[in-house]
């Protein structure tokens, strides 16, 4: 995540989202046996879960590896019985282009923008995008 400043600047986000990996279901993406990515899951209700947290190497953005994670996930969130997946990013409110380009590729697999909530993270909107699966 360190890598990816302009995603996870807030250091206190950052540290809670390394601390949360260790008691939530996290999927490790690789290439050439070298960890790329990664995803976890936080689980609300029996049939909904939430992607927490997903991050992949720069320069590795826009070659599939995201996209690969959250197929592999909602693969396996499928034969739990998990109907809905949820995003929360920021909200298009703020303007900010890497979150532009997080939105997009959310949208290129299949989320939809259901709501923004501007105080849910402080000074940041928080828009939640959801998907059937």
């Amino acid at each position: 995540m360190r890598s990816l400043p302009r995603w996870f600047g807030i250091e206190s986000a950052l540290v809670q989202y390394v601390e949360d990996c260790q008691s939530l279901p996290t999927w490790v993406g690789s290439c050439d046996e070298t960890i790329c990515g990664f995803a976890t899951i936080r689980r609300h209700f029996a049939g909904a879960a939430e992607i927490h947290c997903i991050a992949v190497q720069p320069d590795l953005h826009r070659c599939g590896v995201g996209r690969a994670l959250v197929g592999r996930i909602e693969q396996e969130l499928r034969a739990d019985h998990v109907q809905f997946l949820q995003v929360k990013t920021l909200g298009p409110s703020r303007s900010n282009a890497e979150y532009d380009r997080t939105r997009r590729f959310y949208e290129a697999i299949g989320f939809v923008p259901l709501e923004e909530f501007p105080k849910l993270w402080p000074g940041n909107p928080a828009l939640q995008m959801v998907k059937r699966i």
